[in-house]
Order: C-alpha cells, then structure tokens, then sequence
C-alpha cells in the first residue's frame, strides 16, 4: 500500500522538490503538505500519516518544536529539513524524536534514499517463525515490535526498536558503532557516529538504563556497544 506522507515546508519550491521524490518510488502515494507548524500539527492529528517530514525554520511552532510534540503521541518516521550545518543542530533534532535530518540544499535522489530507509525500518516482518525475547524485567515482542519494561508498554519509533533489536539478537557481543550504523540506518550512514550515540541514550532513557551501572546496554569504549545477556 502507497504511504501518506505530511510535508511541512513554507518554503514551496522544496515542498514540490519533496513532493516530487515521494511520487518518483511512491506514484500512488498521498502527499498532505502544510505551511507552518499549526497547520502541521492539525493535518498529523487529523490524517495519521505514515511519515513527516519538516522543516526547522518553518513559521511557528517549528519544526523542533513540531517534532517534541508529535512524539508525545506517536512514533511515527520523522525527517528533519534544515539548512543548518551545525552539529549540535542535527544532534538536537535527533534528541528531540527526529529518525533522520538532511541539510538543504539537497539531491532528490539523496532525499528519496532517506524516505525509502525510513519507511522500509518501520515495516514490520512477517510474524512467522518469530519468538519473544524476556530478560530481566524487559520484554520484547519480536513480530509485533512490542517492548515492555515490568509489564508496561515502552514507546520506540522504529529505529528506536531497530537499534534495540539489533543489540538483542546479539546479546554478549559487542557490536562496532559502524556496523551498528550499516545494519539499522544503512552503509551510507556508517560515518555518522552521532546517530548512535544519540539513539543509545534515547533508548537507555526510555528503559531507565543507568550508563554507569547498565543493566541492559552496555558501552564498550573504543568499539560500541554491549547488550547484556544475564546479570
């Protein structure tokens, strides 16, 4: 089934740029776009789309803003639009919920990849031949993507999930930060060492994971990270 996609972009050239790399892999796909972030907000709630991409600097509330609020109910696939080249910009969207951010001005072809890597972590296999996982006080559903912490459900978008699920089907192995990047995000990724330090400690927040005293991801310093198979 073709995706519904919301663009927030007030700047319409890109909107279009945006639009048209959707339909170029998605010809059915449905593109909803709004100009700002209250009418962002309003289409999110009022159309339930299966990935948002926005623009930082777009009219208020923006798109960091945007992205906080969508992930107070949601995990829903984000890409965040800016024409900032600063790190802790990039780190910021990603602290706040953000999947992926790309920096304007940029290929069509480049931005199509991302959509594509976003959509294809958030499918879900098939259930078949699947087990759960339980350890502790974690749980994890492996078909339906499930994770709990004593019996209550944890939210995680889906490279959240995937990150965890890599470490998990790897437990006691440490895992170097580029293949982590290589098998979660993708090869193009496997540079951008930020992306997993960002998502390691959104994943320990979501499960009270002390890094000091870890009882689930362990940091192996020069190498990556650990998940830890019995305490």
């Amino acid at each position: 089934m073709a995706p519904k996609l919301l663009i927030a972009e007030d700047d319409a050239d890109v909107a279009e740029i945006v639009s048209f790399s959707a339909r170029m892999n998605w010809p059915d796909c449905q593109v909803l776009i709004a100009t700002d972030g209250q009418e962002a907000l309003r289409l999110f709630r009022e159309e339930s789309p299966d990935l948002v991409i926005l623009d930082v600097s777009m009219p208020p509330p923006n798109g960091f803003e945007v992205c906080q609020r969508i992930r107070q109910h949601s995990g829903v696939p984000i890409l965040m639009l800016t024409a900032r080249e600063a790190t802790v910009d990039k780190v910021r969207a990603l602290d706040l919920g953000a999947d992926d951010y790309l920096t304007k001005p940029f290929d069509h072809l480049e931005l199509l990849a991302r959509l594509r890597a976003l959509l294809r972590r958030a499918a879900k296999p098939s259930a078949e031949g699947e087990a759960d996982f339980a350890l502790d006080q974690l749980s994890i559903n492996f078909a339906t993507h499930e994770v709990r912490l004593e019996g209550e459900v944890i939210p995680l978008t889906a490279t959240e999930y995937r990150l965890l699920e890599e470490l998990v089907r790897h437990a006691g192995t440490a895992l170097p930060h580029q293949l982590l990047l290589e098998r979660v995000w993708g090869p193009e990724y496997v540079n951008d060492i930020h992306y997993i330090k960002v998502f390691i400690r959104r994943l320990r927040q979501k499960l009270r994971d002390d890094a000091e005293q870890p009882r689930y991801i362990q940091t192996v310093w020069g190498i990556g990270y650990r998940f830890v198979p019995t305490h």
